[in-house]
């Protein structure tokens, strides 16, 4: 499997930056961190970051994803007006990335400073764009309008409203009420399915 690299960027809005979204850094440790310290952000994302070693230790996870070519983390940052990365907003992730199938799994978090300004739909609509279009030739099937991904999947618990609005902001249909699966997830959940071709909503700025 050829060695996967990407850079992936989303507009600005009237009221927000443009984005980037890069791989993630060792050098992201420290800012990761201090993201942490927000109870929300603790409550519905696994494993905590509690101190710079293990956001080392997340990071790594992170980094190793990209090496097998299983799971694709961005780190989500401002853009600063020379293209340069500024502060840390948030996560996105393609993950259960197998070769020869046609699905996997999106997931996001956003930094508590950057909610409410659009930043999750919009990266979550640049890493949807491409995962869609980038693995027909990442995943080791020929490149034609049948192969490749076709299929994302988009889950979360039902008590966290949040990730069902941008869930259905970036064109993600709800479809199934899952089973609880404790204890990780202790109440039922919400299954959002988008396929390629599926026109988005517009992103909210």
């Amino acid at each position: 499997m050829e060695k996967i690299v990407a850079l992936l960027t989303a507009d600005a809005t009237p009221s927000a930056p443009a984005l980037i979204l890069r791989p993630w850094d060792p050098a992201d440790a420290a800012e990761l961190v201090e993201l942490y310290r927000d109870d929300a952000l603790r409550r519905w994302t696994s494993p905590t970051v509690n101190d710079e070693a293990s956001a080392a230790r997340w990071i790594h996870e992170q980094q190793r994803g990209w090496e097998t070519g299983d799971r694709f983390g961005f780190a989500v940052v401002e853009s600063r007006s020379a293209g340069t990365d500024g502060r840390l907003l948030g996560n996105v992730v393609l993950r259960n990335v197998m070769p020869g199938t046609s699905s996997a799994e999106v997931g996001y978090w956003t930094a508590a400073h950057a909610r409410g300004r659009g930043v999750a739909p919009r990266a979550l609509q640049a890493l949807t764009d491409w995962a869609f279009t980038a693995f027909p030739t990442f995943n080791a099937l020929p490149a034609s309008p049948g192969n490749g991904l076709t299929r994302l999947e988009l889950l979360h618990q039902v008590d966290n409203a949040a990730s069902c609005r941008v869930a259905e902001k970036s064109g993600y249909a709800y479809t199934t009420l899952l089973p609880p699966a404790p204890p990780a997830y202790p109440l039922p959940g919400h299954l959002h399915i988008r396929t390629r071709g599926q026109l988005p909503r517009p992103a909210a700025g």
